[in-house]
């Protein structure tokens, strides 16, 4: 099987905080001329601070400018089923290649309460579903039995594990060998050739915004069989990981990150941590050592 690189796209936005699609089309532009495929408003494309019709806009916007290139999978998650549920309904119209869909957030969840909120999902729309499990953000765990049985629903398709643990992965990896049509997706920049090695589809990554060409050496050289390749590459993207997260809140950082190599991306939405030059001094040296801006 081969695997498949995903980048979790960040949405650009202008001084006055509106959403600049066009620097968006850019930042999908730049993903294709990589490799890679994307994923739209998830955790860092600012998915929280977009409104309903802004997610449909911008997800139209993201599939014209993939023009079949690239795959398109969309995150529809949200609190509630009701809300989700018409979210995916307008991007299965739209016509992605997947929906993913983050636990329900702030809302406390019962394991049977996930099962009926994803069933429902799934039972809605044609396009594939995929399990969006990041429980640091959302404090709600898919856990793996719960996994296994919605894995056996037919739209159902797999799951992006942002657990951050080789634990929570290599318990899902698990089901995916022992179900078929039930593919694993690597969210942990860290462990992306360690979750290939181990069966994963591929990976959907925050880090790829800034190294989409890292990111994408790594699934490569797994794929051409060039290992020694692919662990170059991860070893790059591990370190480059450690420094940048090493100074905070990693979606911002990435954002901020790219910002200081392209200012079109434009900063969040407030609340969002403001800038602060000394910050963006270390990211700076940062890029400048591993070589995404000159000396």
């Amino acid at each position: 099987m081969t695997k498949s690189a995903y980048v979790a796209l960040v949405t650009c936005f202008n001084d006055d905080e509106t959403i600049n699609y066009q620097a968006t089309r850019n930042q999908v532009k730049r993903q294709i001329a990589a490799g890679n495929n994307i994923m739209c408003a998830g955790t860092n494309g600012d998915f929280t601070a977009l409104t309903f019709d802004e997610k449909v806009r911008l997800t139209e916007e993201v599939v014209d400018e993939a023009g079949g290139k690239a795959k398109v999978i969309v995150n529809a998650g949200m609190p509630a089923t009701f809300e989700t549920i018409k979210l995916a309904r307008e991007f299965d119209r739209i016509g992605v290649d997947g929906i993913a869909v983050i636990t329900p957030f702030f809302i406390a969840c019962t394991q049977d309460g996930l099962i009926r909120h994803f069933t429902a999902v799934a039972d809605t729309v044609s396009v594939p579903v995929y399990l969006y499990d990041i429980p640091p953000r959302t404090q709600n765990h898919i856990e793996p039995e719960t996994a296994k049985t919605l894995a056996r629903h037919g739209n159902i398709a797999g799951i992006k594990d942002s657990g951050g643990t080789n634990e929570s992965l290599n318990a899902y990896l698990g089901i995916s060998r022992e179900m078929d049509g039930f593919d694993v997706y690597s969210g942990p920049d860290h462990l992306v050739l360690w979750s290939l090695q181990n069966g994963a589809a591929g990976a959907i990554s925050g880090l790829g915004n800034v190294l989409p060409d890292i990111l994408a050496g790594i699934i490569d050289g797994f794929n051409s069989g060039d290992i020694a390749k692919a662990e170059v590459n991860q070893e790059i993207f591990g370190n480059f990981r450690k420094d940048l997260y090493g100074l905070g809140y990693p979606p911002a950082l990435v954002k901020r990150a790219l910002y200081l190599m392209d200012e079109t991306v434009g900063a969040s939405r407030q609340p969002a941590l403001l800038p602060d030059p000394e910050q963006d001094r270390k990211i700076v040296e940062i890029l400048k050592k591993y070589g995404r801006i000159q000396p």
